[in-house]
Order: C-alpha cells, then sequence, then structure tokens
C-alpha cells in the first residue's frame, strides 16, 4: 500500500485509540461522580444523536473544503475540545458535569464526518485492484482496536485517572492531527455544483435512489442495523443472564467472541482478496445466509459454549459481507460523490439504530430475550432473500 493509505490509516487508527480511550475515561468519570448507571448511559445516547445531526450536515462541507482538511481540521477541532475536557475535569462536581454533555456532543459532531470520509478517500489513494485488500487492513486494524482497547482502557482506570487518560487522549489527537496534514490533497469540487444548502444534503441520498444497487444497500442496511442491535451491551447482558443462565463473565466472552469473528473475517478478506474480488456477489449471498441461520440458532440455544462459536460465525460472517459491500460502494459511483452517499448511509444507520436500541429493549421487556435474536435471523432472513434476488446487482463497477 502507499504512502498516504499508511498516512490515513495510520491517523485515523490513533484517533480511533484515543476515541475508546475518551469514551472508557468519560464514563467512569460521570459514573464515579453521580453513581447513576442512566446518567452515564446518556453518553453513547448524545454520541449517536450527535453523530447522526452530523452525518445529515456533513455534505454542506464537502464542496467547500478539501476532504484532506475536513478530515484533518474534524481531528484538530477534536483535540482542542478535549483540552477543554481535561481542563473541566478538574473541577468536575454533581452541579457542573452536565457541561461534559456539551463536550461530548461537539466530539461527536467533528467526528460523524470522520468515517465517510475516510471511506471515500481510500479509493482515491488506492488502485481499484487493491481495494478489497485495502478496506480488509483497513477494517483489520479498526476492529482489533475496538476489541483491544476497551480492555487496555479498563487497565487504565485502576492505574491511572479519568483525567490522565483524558491527557493521553490529547497526544494521540495531537499526533493524528499532525498525520492527517501530510496527506495529498482530494479534488472533491463538482464542474456544477447545487448551490441550494437542501439540495447539497440531499444530493447523498438522491444518489441512494437513483443508483440500483446502492437502493439495495440501503434497505439492507437498515435491515442489518436494526438486526444488529440485538448485540449492543444491555440486550446482550440479559441474554447471559437469562437465557444462558451463566455468570457476568461469559458475557464478556460472548461479546469478545463476536469482535474477534470481525477480525477473522476481514484477515480472510485480505489473504484471499483475489478470491473475494471475484466472487462479490456469492460471498455476499453465503455469508448473509450464515448469519441468518447462525443468528437464529444462538437465539434458541442454551449452551454458553455453542453460543460463543455462534457468537465468532456469525462475526466472520458479518466482516466478509461487510467489506466486499464496502468495496461496492467505492465503484458503483463517481469518486466525487462517495462521501455525500457515505454521510447518507451514516445518517441512516445512526437513527435507525437509536430508535431500534431502543425498540428491542422494549421487546425484550414485553416478550423474553430470545425473542429478539428471533426478529433478527429474520431481518437477516430478508437481506439474505433481498442478494439472491437481486445478485445480478452486486458486482464490481469501475466509475471514476
Amino acid at each position: 500500500m502507499n504512502k498516504n493509505f499508511s498516512l490515513l490509516l495510520t491517523g485515523q487508527s490513533l484517533a480511533n485509540i484515543g476515541d475508546v480511550l475518551y469514551m472508557v475515561g468519560i464514563i467512569s468519570a460521570i459514573f464515579g461522580l453521580t453513581g447513576s448507571a442512566t446518567a452515564a448511559s446518556f453518553v453513547p445516547f448524545t454520541i449517536t444523536t450527535s453523530m447522526f445531526v452530523s452525518n445529515l450536515l456533513t455534505p454542506l462541507l464537502i464542496e467547500r473544503v478539501n476532504l484532506k482538511w475536513l478530515l484533518a481540521g474534524s481531528q484538530l477541532g477534536k483535540t482542542i475540545l478535549i483540552v477543554v475536557l481535561g481542563l473541566l475535569l478538574t473541577g468536575l462536581s454533581e452541579t457542573n458535569y452536565y457541561f461534559i454533555f456539551l463536550i461530548i456532543s461537539g466530539v461527536a459532531l467533528l467526528d460523524g464526518c470522520a468515517k465517510p470520509i475516510m471511506h471515500s478517500m481510500i479509493p482515491q489513494y488506492v488502485n481499484s485492484d487493491k481495494l478489497v485488500q485495502a478496506n480488509g487492513i483497513a477494517e483489520t486494524v479498526f476492529q482489533t482496536i475496538q476489541t483491544v482497547m476497551w480492555f487496555v482502557g479498563s487497565l487504565f482506570l485502576v492505574l491511572t485517572s479519568p483525567q490522565q487518560i483524558v491527557w493521553i487522549v490529547t497526544i494521540l489527537f495531537v499526533i493524528s492531527s499532525v498525520l492527517l496534514c501530510f496527506l495529498e490533497s482530494v479534488d472533491q469540487q463538482e464542474e456544477e455544483a447545487q448551490k441550494g444548502k437542501l439540495d447539497q444534503i440531499k444530493k447523498g441520498w438522491n444518489d441512494l435512489l437513483s443508483t440500483p444497487v446502492l437502493r439495495k444497500i440501503a434497505v439492507m442496511e437498515i435491515l442489518e442495523t436494526i438486526a444488529g442491535t440485538v448485540w449492543i451491551a444491555a440486550i446482550l447482558y440479559v441474554f447471559v443472564n437469562e437465557a444462558l443462565q451463566v455468570g457476568e463473565e461469559w458475557w464478556g466472552f460472548i461479546n469478545g467472541s463476536f469482535f474477534l469473528g470481525l477480525i477473522v473475517g476481514s484477515i480472510y478478506c485480505i489473504k484471499y482478496s483475489a478470491v473475494v474480488e471475484k466472487n462479490l456477489s456469492k460471498l455476499i449471498l453465503i455469508s448473509s445466509l450464515f448469519s441468518f441461520v447462525m443468528t437464529i440458532l444462538f437465539g434458541v440455544t442454551s449452551v454458553p459454549i455453542i453460543a460463543l462459536l455462534l457468537s465468532l460465525g456469525i462475526g466472520i460472517s458479518e466482516q466478509i459481507r461487510a467489506i466486499p459491500l464496502q468495496t461496492i460502494i467505492q465503484t458503483s459511483i463517481p469518486k466525487k460523490k462517495l462521501t455525500t452517499v457515505y454521510t447518507s448511509l451514516g445518517a441512516l444507520s445512526t437513527g435507525v439504530f437509536g430508535v431500534a436500541s431502543l425498540v428491542m429493549g422494549i421487546l425484550a421487556d414485553l416478550v423474553g430475550v430470545r425473542s429478539v435474536f428471533l426478529v433478527s435471523g429474520v431481518l437477516l432472513a430478508i437481506v439474505t432473500v433481498i442478494v439472491y434476488r437481486d445478485k445480478h446487482l452486486f458486482v464490481r463497477n469501475i466509475v471514476e
């Protein structure tokens, strides 16, 4: 891989490490101060809401700011807010801790544009025949960070304080910002820029609706996002306690095996990128089928070790489906339209996730936690049918 891809990957990886440590530190600080799980749970809620707004508004900046500087600038803005947070923690009390949520919201607003921009920049820096491999490498690194850093963050809490963690995050964010500044500029200007703000916001949505394969992927994104809410910590914890009837350590084991599966799936796509490249639609179909079957089996099993293995398998299948889908998105429309498409997909997934998480939680309370996994399996079955019926669309299209 070339220099620009390496800079992008390293800079974003440092930012992701900082994001996890920042989450660990901030949740610990709020819970330690208030003793309220509800107050702590407002952290992910605030982040999800702010990222949804960010994904909606990012298209307004894309035609005005170079993608490189938009990515680096958002990271620099996050750095400044983290410094403010570190200073705020020195005088934190029960009367002013709610100011933290303003900082959290600001960080999430800036962070919301980073992921779609990064995904749209990969095909700018990587040759089209290396896209599967590049997407696989990026996903392997990012999933490894997610898996390892929550554990490392917990150790940091034992050895340091939330405030010290925030200063560590500041250092990581500064290095990330500097690295991203060294990226080559990416021209995102279109010949006929739409002047209306509403038109700019609608551009990505129009591309989703007007491109057949993207329209199908958007529907799949909705169904998969709803199905994926069963893996949030609250529902999985209840499943381990009520359905498997084992200790809470199994919650960590099953969660960890799912993330391990994501990493294994990414490694497979890297090692066998040529095979993946030639069989995009087949792999998406097979992995969707396996995800549906294994989710149903997970929902009905009472044997912890089987649940552990199924969780691993679901993670593998999900990633083997996700990476080919990324490649199809990146080659289905002109590169200059990618960022607005990714922000639209991001807004779609975060909006649906926020509502679906609440609905699935209520459903688990009303009809039992096993039922939500069965619902998830049915939704993934519908995804499988969509892929099978329209498999001719899920092919690689080189569009410059």
